[in-house]
C-alpha cells in the first residue's frame, strides 16, 4: 500500500488552498452564499456551526475532501 506523502503535500500552497477549498465550497453552495457574504467573524462562525450540525453538509463536505486528497495516478 502507498503511503500519502503528507509533509510534501503541505508544503505546497496549491493543495494547502485545495483543501481550504474542499471544505468551504460545499457549505458555501448549501448555504447560498459567496466569499462576498462573509463579511464578519460571527456569520463565519455561524456558517460553521450549521455545516457542522448538518450531516447533510458534513457528508459533502467529506466527499469533496476525498476528492481533493485523493490520487488517481498512483496506485492504491
Amino acid at each position: 500500500m502507498n503511503k500519502i506523502n503528507w509533509k510534501v503535500r503541505f508544503r505546497n500552497p496549491v493543495f494547502i488552498a485545495q483543501i481550504v477549498l474542499a471544505i468551504f465550497t460545499p457549505i458555501l453552495a448549501y448555504a447560498s452564499l459567496t466569499m462576498q457574504d462573509i463579511t464578519t467573524w460571527a456569520t463565519l462562525g455561524k456558517l460553521i456551526v450549521g455545516a457542522i450540525s448538518n450531516p447533510y453538509v458534513l457528508g459533502l463536505v467529506i466527499v469533496s475532501l476525498w476528492n481533493a486528497v485523493n490520487d488517481p495516478t498512483t496506485a492504491g
